[in-house]
């Protein structure tokens, strides 16, 4: 069992490609790994209550650790996240990285 930690930064808005990003989070954890999807940038527009958080609500279900960084939360005014999205600081990627987890940014 490998584990990942894929930081996505792109807005679920404006990239198509964040879906791709979220299948291959839920494929990898079907896989056997562990993996830990950390949403940064504009990408914790998907974080908030809307029509795109219902598949973060998804892949938590499925078994991925889903976090939003707390920063970028703020700097956008985000106060309220989608079912099992979770705010954590920067320096839970850094910890990822100092354990030696294979990491991905998108």
């Amino acid at each position: 069992m490998a584990q990942y930690v894929l930081i996505e930064s792109r807005d679920p808005f404006e990239s198509n490609d964040v879906g791709y990003y979220y299948n291959l989070a839920k494929g990898l954890v079907e896989s056997g790994n562990e993996v830990t999807l950390f949403l940064a940038q504009k990408g914790v527009l998907s974080a908030r209550p809307s029509a795109h958080s219902a598949a973060l609500s998804a892949l938590v279900r499925a078994g991925v650790m889903v976090l939003a960084d707390e920063f970028s939360l703020q700097e956008r005014g985000i106060t309220k996240l989608a079912e099992g999205v979770a705010s954590a600081p920067i320096e839970i990627v850094v910890d990822h990285l100092a354990a030696g987890h294979k990491t991905l940014w998108h």
